[in-house]
């Protein structure tokens, strides 16, 4: 049988028992046409070394295309397609978690205020729009596939509340956002609005200036252009510079840090906090929560209220 066909069928089977399965069907295309158009007994194992290898050092996506085969080779020799698996029976050791870069308060007035100013004639995306875009990125914790597929009909600024559909964990939620940023929005869409850009509800929120879709490798490379403009760069040896998503990350961060500031029970707004970036469960919040220093000295500073009682009562 066909290499192509098992992974179709693979594919069909995970998808009609509910998981959408994307990301995974894109690894299984892709190593289909690594390998070529062979029936699945002809895979060798240097075959699967070398797809996983890729080029470049071991990243976390060896990995991920490690786990992606691994399932999809239980489901071969469950059917009895194959008689053994071809993946290396050795795992590299993974690399070292990435650890995002959390922005400091001076650092978003930096980045808000490069973004304003960063436009030219000749550029799709106006100054206006990217400054939105990050501060809604930073200001309501979304992720950038989010943001950028909100649509009209998705921004209700009259009650302050965004639709948030179909996002990383297939569901759809509600997102309330606070005033300022609401009349963010509301100066951006108005501003759309006189540029004579679609008012159907079905269009994108955020447009380029002919009013097309903004794509995501546009705001990324508008982002790299952003961190040289206003000084922002990591030295701490990792291998990424400041991306969109660390928006996000710091936006976490800085919500936790505000609430040990107020003296706050952080681990009953945890789960709270955990819905409204749309996380399944705390655990992948807390994955969100860098320890910076300042996060840290807050967390003594709890610490030290809670343990200094007992203390002076030994």
């Amino acid at each position: 049988m066909k290499l192509a066909q098992v992974v179709y069928d693979y594919v069909a089977l995970k998808q009609s028992m509910g998981s959408r399965f994307h990301t995974e069907a894109t690894t299984l295309k892709a190593f289909c046409k690594a390998v070529g158009d062979v029936v699945i007994t002809d895979v060798e194992p240097q075959q699967v070394e070398s797809y996983l290898a890729g080029t470049g050092p071991v990243t976390r996506y060896w990995h991920r295309k490690y786990e992606v085969l691994n399932g999809f080779y239980r489901f071969a020799l469950g059917r009895g397609y194959v008689m053994h698996s071809p993946l290396p029976t050795t795992v590299p050791k993974r690399p070292q978690p990435f650890l995002p870069y959390i922005f400091s308060a001076e650092e978003l007035r930096r980045l808000f205020k490069a973004a304003g100013e960063l436009e030219t004639p000749r550029m799709a995306l106006q100054g206006s729009t990217l400054r939105t875009l990050l501060l809604l990125l930073y200001g309501a914790g979304l992720r950038i596939g989010e943001a950028l597929t909100l649509t009209l009909a998705d921004v209700d600024l009259t009650t302050s509340l965004l639709t948030i559909r179909q996002s990383k964990f297939y569901k759809t939620r509600l997102v309330p956002i606070g005033p300022r940023l609401t009349a963010v929005l509301t100066a951006y869409a108005n501003e759309q609005r006189r540029q004579d850009h679609s008012d159907d509800p079905a269009s994108p929120f955020f447009v380029t200036r002919t009013g097309n879709t903004v794509s995501r490798g546009m705001a990324e490379r508008a982002m790299v252009r952003l961190r040289d403009i206003a000084d922002i760069s990591r030295e701490d040896g990792a291998r990424y510079q400041p991306r969109l998503h660390d928006l996000r990350h710091a936006m976490a961060v800085h919500r936790l840090v505000a609430w040990y500031r107020e003296g706050a029970d952080v681990q009953r707004l945890l789960p709270q906090l955990a819905t409204y970036l749309g996380h399944v469960n705390v655990a992948a919040t807390q994955r969100y929560l860098t320890m910076t220093p300042e996060l840290l000295r807050q967390a003594s500073r709890r610490f030290e209220c809670y343990a200094k009682p007992e203390v002076y009562h030994e």
